[in-house]
Parts: structure tokens; sequence; C-alpha cells
């Protein structure tokens, strides 16, 4: 018992200090920091333009993006960091790696997590895929991440419409495939020749990215078969930096989140690039460390930047319409954040969390993989009652007013 809280300990520990690190070495690209926060506090002034004062929520402690008097579009919803967020009672899988049911099991460093039938997965890299029941009110490990099945670094997961979950494991080297009832079906790749960090499939084929070769690796689903792969072969301009993420479009396009092009970059299924969304630089729409990637049914892509610890939220042409989390130790902001996965399926286990005026059309998941709160579940919606301008409404406004702030400030 003492010596894995010294173990835990020591761990955070190193974390913290890998972190202090990385933000020293970031610093080039957050210098301009004050300059984007002053930037992206006139955007929602441009935003609150467009509409009148909200009325009063019911809920003090809510908390909304983008900020009043700006119309609500994201509300923090709860978070989950622990087994006992879910239920008081020590599981069995509490007892194994504590041995002890009173202290429960807390996330280590998470990563990739999605959510299904109530239940939210989540690869906690340092450790294994555990399974936050939300519906039953339940806490415990993915049941096939042993034996044959075991994760060394869970990585990322996805789950396709059948609920078979994929997940990305590059210290073990392979992409892991479970079934519906969470059992180890198969694997995909030859450990030690790869790293794959993220996975997504559609119509039988696993399109994983790899981010040793820095290309996109395909293989059938059935067989396990390596087909093709792509992402190093087009114009020097066009090839793939370091991808960290992919998910697939409702336009049966690939997006995938580039940290070495600081671009979220759009491929077809063949290989070819369709576009990039962002560039490197701390201004509206720009990249620092891109990560975790998601596309919502209208296409508006949800991109996490690890640097400016939020989520960018851009129309598929590339045009940026809101952002929301930011750094901080409040509720709703996000410390080095990791991922972001979208829900259509799941509102009715969140509602209860959600101010009554405030209507929820999907659930937007990203993890922090430090502070008090590492998964944490927004709502993305409208408040009821209020009039909304459209989205080419909010872009010309705003790019009218952004020519004259620059004007002036020369």
């Amino acid at each position: 018992m003492k010596s894995q809280k010294v173990l835990r300990l020591t761990i955070r520990q190193r974390n913290i200090n890998n972190l202090h690190t990385f933000r020293r070495r970031s610093k080039g690209f957050l210098r301009d920091r004050q300059s984007l926060l002053l930037v992206f506090l006139m955007t929602f002034t441009i935003l609150s333009g467009c509409v009148s004062t909200p009325e009063p929520v019911e809920n003090d402690e809510a908390v909304f993006f983008p900020d009043p008097p700006a119309p609500p579009r994201v509300q923090f919803l709860t978070s989950f960091t622990s087994s006992t967020d879910i239920t008081e009672e020590g599981s069995a899988f509490d007892s194994f790696l504590t041995g002890s049911t009173s202290e429960g099991y807390h996330l280590v460093k998470p990563y990739g997590a999605t959510i299904h039938d109530g239940k939210i997965y989540v690869c906690d890299s340092q450790s294994t895929v555990v399974v936050f029941d939300v519906k039953n009110k339940k806490f415990h490990q993915l049941e096939g991440a042993k034996g044959l099945g075991k994760v060394v670094q869970p990585l990322n997961i996805y789950l396709d419409a059948d609920n078979n979950k994929f997940v990305a494991d590059p210290v073990r080297g392979e992409v892991l495939m479970y079934d519906k009832n969470d059992f180890y079906v198969k694997s995909f790749g030859l450990p030690g020749s790869w790293k794959p960090v993220d996975a997504v499939s559609y119509e039988g084929l696993l399109y994983v990215v790899d981010s040793e070769a820095r290309e996109i690796k395909v293989f059938d689903i059935e067989t396990g078969e390596k087909i093709t792969s792509f992402g190093r072969n087009n114009k020097p301009e066009e090839n793939l930096g370091l991808p960290t993420g992919i998910t697939i479009g409702p336009d049966e396009l690939l997006y995938i989140s580039d940290s070495g092009r600081f671009q979220v970059v759009i491929y077809d299924r063949d290989g070819h690039e369709r576009g990039a969304i962002g560039k490197p630089g701390a201004n509206l729409g720009h990249f620092a460390r891109p990560r975790g990637v998601a596309v919502d049914r209208t296409g508006r892509v949800f991109a996490v930047d690890a640097a400016f610890e939020n989520v960018q939220i851009f129309r598929n042409d590339g045009q940026l319409l809101l952002f929301f989390g930011g750094s901080g130790t409040t509720p709703g902001r996000l410390f080095l954040p990791a991922d972001v996965s979208i829900d259509y399926d799941n509102i009715e286990y969140f509602k209860q969390y959600a101010d009554p005026n405030f209507d929820i059309e999907f659930l937007v998941i990203v993890t922090s993989q430090f502070g008090q709160r590492l998964v944490n579940v927004y709502g993305f919606g409208k408040e009821r009652g209020r009039t909304y301008p459209s989205e080419d409404e909010l872009l010309q406004k705003s790019e009218e007013k952004l020519q004259k702030w620059l004007k002036q400030s020369k």
C-alpha cells in the first residue's frame, strides 16, 4: 500500500516536471499569448453584438462558452477522475490495484476517451483501459484488456457502429480489437515495426496513424492484413509531418491532426490531400500543438490544442467558429488536453447537469492529462428562447470588426 502510494506520487511528479519542460520549450509559440487572449475577447464581443443580453440562468454555477453576453453554445456538464466519481463502493478492480476498496482508482494520465450505452471508455495511458459506467453507476477495467489482449500503453480508442473497440497501443506496437462484449478478438500490425497512436474504421477498413513512419496504414478488418499506406508519397508540402489523431467526417473524408504541420489535414480515403485547417501561430485558427480531432454531423471540426489548452471549432472550410476550455483549474478549463470525441446517443445520462434553459444537441468529451478534472463532459447546444445568428452572419461580422481593429492598431 505505502509503496504504491509513493510510486503513484513519483509518477505524478515526473509528469509535472515533464509538463514544465514542455511549457518552457513551447515559449516560442506562447509569447503572443496576451495578444491571442485580446483577439479572443474581441471575437466574443463581436458575437455578443449579434444578439440581445441573455436572461439570467437559474443555475449560478453553470459554466458556458463563450462568456456572456454572447449566446451560449457549450456548457461544461461534469467530469470523471476517479472511480469514486461513479460509485462510493469499491470494485474488484479497485481491490486488485490498491489492495483496498476504500481508496478507489484514480486516473494517472488519460488520453483517448469515447462513450457507448452510458459507458465512458478511457485509455489511461500509464495503466489500462477503464470504464466509467454512468448508466449502472459502476467502474471497472475493460474485460478483454488482459491476457492476450493486455495493453501496455493504451493511447486512443475508437468504437464502430457494432460497438467493436479498437485501441491503439504504440508501446505494444499493435491496434487491439475488442468485441461488443469487451472481449479481445485480434490485433493489427507487427510489434516493433511501427507506433500506432490512433485509428478509425470505415466500410471494413481500419485506418491507423503510424507516428513513427508518419503515415496512415490501412488494414482489412476481417483478415487483419495490411492493404496499403499513404501520407508520405504526395508532394512534399502535402505529406504528413507528425500525425497524432484521426477521425472520419460525414463527407467520408479523413481528418488528421498533424503536430508537424500544425494543421488538421484532410485526406480522401485513397490518400490524396483535399485541404487543411489552421497554421502555426498564436492567433485565431492557429495551432501550436494539435492533438485529438472530431467532426460532428454537420461537418464542424473540433480540434484539441495541447499548448493553448483549448478546443477550437471550425467549419470544414477552415473558418474558425468558436473555442472553449482554456487553461485554468476551475470547472470547464483544461490542463494539457489530449483528445476529443462527439456523441449524440447518450445525452440522457447527462441532462441532470445541464442548465434547464439549455438544450443539448450532442455531447463533447475532452480529456486532460493533468489536473483535478481529467475526463470532461460538455454539452453543445443552444439556450431555449434565444435567436442565434447563422454561421455566415457571425463570420461576416467577425471579419468586418477584425479588419477594423487591425487597421486601428497599426
